[in-house]
């Protein structure tokens, strides 16, 4: 069973090395994270700073080099991808920069198919889709495919996507980062949304205003975290969402 009062994410002396044509790089410095149910943070720092890699590592789509990760205090240290697959579905929602849609696959499909991959049955599905796909302004598109969407849209039906499962933490990479000042302003006002209804964030951009609607911003720089602010404009949360983060050795 889960601790409500414990970290939704902790992780503790993340290493990882990229290895190229100039040689090794470490991307991700002794990196100790532990995220609070319902805490919103932001992850800035400039590109190649390896903020991609430590939201990454985070999700299981990359493994580290050494340190550890805990969900819901359970260490996922044996987990190989077909369990880091499921807990995707399930635990994880990611949001891409790219938005990573299906592309022969309807708005309806890409949202639902995570749901019926955790075994959801199709009604449930469907049910839970048309209810995000409706709150998210986009409930006439189910049937259209991604290229026949704007950029804005496409990211809000990769939200929606993201969400279905009810995950208890929201992994959000550059959401904003390929569209326009409208559409950042769009993802914004929905992650500041789902987040006030205690759905925890972390969020890595470079976008200093979508990093104004999180509790803490953390400026990551070669691979370590340069600064922890907490936002004095963050609207008050709930008791027992804030968060410790430090930086490894």
């Amino acid at each position: 069973m889960s601790d409500t009062a414990g970290p939704v994410l902790q992780a503790e002396g993340l290493v990882k090395t990229h290895y190229g044509e100039s040689g090794p790089t470490q991307a991700v410095r002794g990196v100790d994270l532990h995220v609070k149910r319902g805490e919103f943070v932001a992850v800035t720092g400039p590109s190649g700073a390896g903020k991609s890699t430590l939201l990454h590592l985070l999700s299981g789509l990359q493994q580290p080099d050494s340190g550890s990760i805990h969900l819901d205090g359970q260490s996922t240290r044996t987990w190989r991808e077909h369990r880091w697959a499921v807990e995707r579905r399930k635990r994880i929602g990611i949001v891409f920069q790219f938005f990573n849609l299906v592309s022969n696959l309807s708005v309806a499909d890409n949202v639902e198919l995570p749901a019926l991959l955790a075994g959801v049955s199709p009604r449930q599905a469907r049910a839970g889709r048309e209810e995000l796909l409706a709150e998210l302004g986009i409930s006439g598109k189910d049937r259209n495919l991604p290229s026949e969407l704007s950029g804005g849209e496409q990211q809000r039906v990769a939200l929606a996507r993201a969400l279905i499962n009810h995950p208890p933490l929201l992994l959000a990479d550059e959401p904003a980062g390929s569209l326009d000042s409208k559409g950042t302003h769009e993802v914004m006002r929905l992650l500041s949304r789902f987040h006030q209804r205690g759905q925890t964030i972390v969020l890595v951009t470079h976008n200093a205003r979508l990093a104004s609607a999180a509790d803490r911003v953390i400026s990551f720089f070669d691979g370590r975290i340069a600064d922890d602010a907490q936002l004095d404009t963050a609207p008050s949360r709930k008791k027992g969402t804030s968060a410790v983060l430090k930086l490894g050795d």
